[in-house]
């Protein structure tokens, strides 16, 4: 493998890595109601697990509100207690054939709590990105030694991976600076 097949590999993982903490942003709540924050909780419903998304649409009839609507009224009961139990703070109500969730205003002390989550989730996709420049230096600096490579060509290798690792990890505080801005916007 060259030295530049490395550098791809660890470049497609850290943009994966992007994309789970994005991702993970979408589900931490802000002043308004968005479908992301309830399509990815697990319902135990048909003996097996699985998410809102593949169970019901999910729309916001409103700013402050989502509405839910299972495509089979047997699993109405299942997503209330799925969406309880998930430690968001919210309080489905059942209304029909729906299921209803209104968003109150956040506290300042809330969105603060929020802010400290997100930052965690920041945080923990910095450390993956890092983990994944450790692992590629690795690997380049025993391919280095491996084959017909030059020094020169290991030290530019070693530059672009740490170039990559600012990058991603400029991105993710891009990522976080916008939804902390997001979140204590009242």
């Amino acid at each position: 493998m060259a030295l530049d097949d490395y550098l791809l590999e660890a470049e497609e993982k850290m943009m994966k890595t992007e994309h789970v903490v994005v991702n993970e942003f979408a589900g931490v709540r802000t002043g308004k109601a968005s479908p992301s924050l309830v399509e990815n909780i697990i319902v135990e419903v048909y003996g097996s697990q699985m998410r809102i998304r593949e169970l019901a649409g999910i729309t916001t009839p409103e700013p402050r509100a989502l509405a839910i609507q299972p495509w089979d009224v047997n699993s109405l009961h299942p997503i209330e207690k799925a969406i309880q139990k998930s430690n968001l703070g919210l309080s489905p109500s059942i209304q029909g054939k729906a299921i209803r969730i209104f968003f109150p205003e956040l506290s300042q002390e809330r969105r603060q709590e929020f802010v400290k989550i997100i930052r965690k989730m920041a945080e923990d996709g910095r450390v993956a990105i890092r983990h994944v420049r450790r692992d590629t230096m690795d690997q380049i600096k025993k391919h280095g030694h491996d084959s017909g490579t030059t020094e020169d060509d290991v030290k530019h290798a070693e530059k672009e991976l740490q170039k990559l690792t600012d990058d991603y990890i400029g991105k993710l505080d891009a990522h976080l600076a916008g939804k902390e801005k997001e979140i204590m916007t009242v």
